[in-house]
């Protein structure tokens, strides 16, 4: 059997919540304890090459948390991760994006976050550009984007900087359909060289019609793994038609 390429044993991930914390002398005596969050309690998750999972739940659920354990974004508080192959994440649009910079620029600085070296990225910097499709706002600066034309850009730094590993949270799911259309295409090229896609989503139906795994997790557990029926045990359980 093939080894899975990410590995996810007992994550656990709590955050202590702001406004909960105890004073430096409600701890030495002892009478208060912090508040925590479990975001994530106790995941058991393995993913194989090839697959493209998408993973669902509700606000809160914990579904950006686990992209950011994977991604090494964000570290457990408990329980062991293991990572075969390069891991790029779309999670914030603006990551690794300056204001002020033009898009021409940004891809640079973008690119060598993503771990590309100058001569990759320059190799690369047509098709990019070309992917992104926004025009001659390429040389103007990043403040004067769109929600869309940053999702672009960033969209296509990341999927040309040829990872193992692609981590979405939404992106794919928006833009016009050109660029849906265009996405796709390339991701289902990615995927027939053995390559994994996590998509995290909460459009329902697209996670449906593009995931052939499919996750459900809630209030940091996974109640849900397997083809379609659990995107319609989903739906069933918040009344969704």
């Amino acid at each position: 059997m093939n080894k899975p390429v990410i590995s996810l044993r007992n994550i656990t991930k709590e955050y202590v919540l702001l406004g909960h914390r105890p004073t430096l002398i409600e701890q030495i005596i002892g009478r208060s304890r912090p508040e925590k969050l479990v975001a994530l309690n106790r995941i058991n998750l393995d993913i194989f090459k090839g697959q493209k999972v998408g993973i669902v739940g509700p606000n809160g659920s914990g579904k950006t948390t686990i992209l950011k354990i994977i991604s090494d974004i964000s570290q457990p508080t408990s329980g062991e991760l293991k990572v075969i192959g390069k891991v790029v994440s779309v999670i914030d649009l603006e990551a690794g994006f300056h204001p002020d910079l033009s898009g021409r620029e940004n891809i640079m600085i973008n690119g060598m976050v993503l771990g590309m070296n100058k001569k990759e990225i320059n190799a690369k910097m047509d098709e990019i550009i070309g992917f992104a499709d926004i025009g001659r706002f390429i040389d103007e600066p990043l403040f004067t984007y769109s929600k869309g034309m940053k999702l672009r850009l960033g969209f296509a730094v990341a999927i040309n900087s040829d990872p193992d590993i692609f981590l979405l949270d939404e992106m794919i799911a928006v833009g016009d359909e050109e660029f849906k259309i265009k996405t796709a295409k390339r991701v289902d090229s990615f995927l027939k060289k053995g390559k994994v896609v996590v998509i995290v989503s909460h459009l329902i139906d697209f996670i449906s019609k593009s995931c052939e795994r499919i996750i459900w997790l809630e209030n940091g557990e996974i109640l849900g793994d397997g083809g379609k029926e659990v995107i319609k045990n989903y739906k069933k359980s918040k009344n969704i038609s």
